[in-house]
């Protein structure tokens, strides 16, 4: 839980002052763009929006899901490692069959 109180914290309010812990910048490529993203369980935005602007992420291991109606959802687990600059994600959604 405190991880999560820490990510919102971070994309609320940008990167932690001197001393804190860096953030790791996820970036995402994918589609279609008005996929849902959530981080940890927690709605971040459409793929769009993660693939303009991103989303810092504290270090440690972060769930990323993507979710968008008539499509497979894609779930992967990444490690967000201090000291890394970006994490990159491509989620390109499978659509189901009819």
């Amino acid at each position: 839980m405190k991880k999560l109180a820490t990510l919102l914290l971070v994309c609320a309010c940008g990167a932690p002052g001197p001393g804190a812990s860096q953030t790791v910048s996820l970036r995402m490529t994918g589609g279609p763009a008005d996929s849902r993203v959530t981080v940890d369980d927690q709605i971040v935005g459409s793929l769009d929006m993660v693939q303009a602007r991103g989303v810092a992420l504290p270090p440690g291991q972060h769930r990323i899901s993507v979710e968008h109606e008539g499509y497979f959802p894609f779930d992967t687990i990444v490690e967000a490692k201090e000291g890394e600059k970006v994490v990159r994600v491509d989620a390109k959604l499978v659509p189901v069959p009819d």
